[in-house]
């Protein structure tokens, strides 16, 4: 079973969504969509409500240590920069990041993704 990552945030660790992460063994490929919606996130491109965001904010805090083959050290980096300091140059670092992502991960990938998020979180 993974374990949550040592310095996620503090509101996570109290989340219902960081426990069902927890518990629930993330997949390489769900890790990368995971990533890939935070930073559809943090560039206001995403059309999911507040309690959602904060939902999938905290499942990220769990599982962005685990292996995953498309996002290294540096987007995981940009994320955390622009969660501390969300100002014009840190999240102009993001929206390349997203774009790149959403060119990368397929939408059929990204569909069955969330369909898994929606049913393991809101379901």
């Amino acid at each position: 079973m993974p374990q949550p990552a040592t310095d996620i945030y503090p509101a996570a660790q109290r989340h219902p969504a960081a426990q069902w992460a927890v518990l629930t063994g993330f997949t390489p490929e769900q890790v990368d969509c995971t990533t890939a919606v935070v930073l559809k996130i943090l560039d206001n491109k995403c059309k999911m409500l507040p309690g959602e965001k904060l939902a999938v904010m905290a499942v990220y805090d769990v599982v962005r240590h685990l292996a995953a083959p498309l996002f290294g050290r540096a987007v995981h980096d940009a994320i955390h920069a622009a969660r501390q300091a969300p100002g014009t140059q840190t999240l102009d670092a993001i929206r390349p990041l997203r774009v790149h992502a959403e060119a990368a991960i397929p939408k059929s990938v990204m569909k069955h993704y969330k369909a898994f998020l929606r049913e393991g979180l809101f379901g």
